[in-house]
């Protein structure tokens, strides 16, 4: 582990939703590289991993970070669009693989740690992904203002 990190991005892709891209006290892990030039229209996107590792099972000890980053893939299936490409795919077993994220992610933050989880319902209902979790987020962005929505979980380790 990178010295001085207590922030994990559980699922980094691009980096997306970041403004500090490079955050020194972050580590980020995906399940997958890719280069730069990967997507034709977006010569500049890539994703870099500090870590090659899946969220269902990360190589850390328990109680390793203050902040953990969670933003899993909104498709579940690869339709080789650039959503897919850019953001993954969740798979046909994408109920065991997030509920076993999020044990994952409670399993590696401290005590009084936070998790924030982004997810867009563009396959799944938000109501369907938070039934998977043995916790309530504290609060979010639940409502609905259009056809499919990216909105934001906040949870606390307690």
């Amino acid at each position: 582990m990178k010295e001085n990190t207590f922030i994990l991005d559980a699922c980094c892709g691009g980096r997306h939703w970041w403004i500090d891209k490079d955050n020194k006290n972050t580590i980020y892990m995906d399940i997958r590289s890719e280069p730069k030039g990967t997507i034709k229209f977006q010569t500049n996107w890539s994703v870099e991993p500090d870590i090659i590792s899946s969220y269902a099972n990360m190589p850390f000890k328990n109680n390793s970070f203050n902040l953990i980053a969670w933003d899993i893939p909104h498709k579940l299936k690869n339709d080789s669009g650039i959503i897919s490409k850019k953001y993954g795919f969740l798979g046909e077993d994408w109920k065991e693989t997030t509920a076993k994220g999020f044990q994952e992610c409670f399993r590696v933050l401290k005590d009084k740690g936070v998790l924030i989880f982004k997810f867009n319902d563009l396959d799944v209902s938000f109501k369907e992904v938070l039934s998977l979790f043995p916790v309530r987020p504290l609060f979010g962005t639940p409502t609905k203002k259009g056809v499919n929505n990216t909105a934001f979980f906040v949870f606390m380790k307690v």
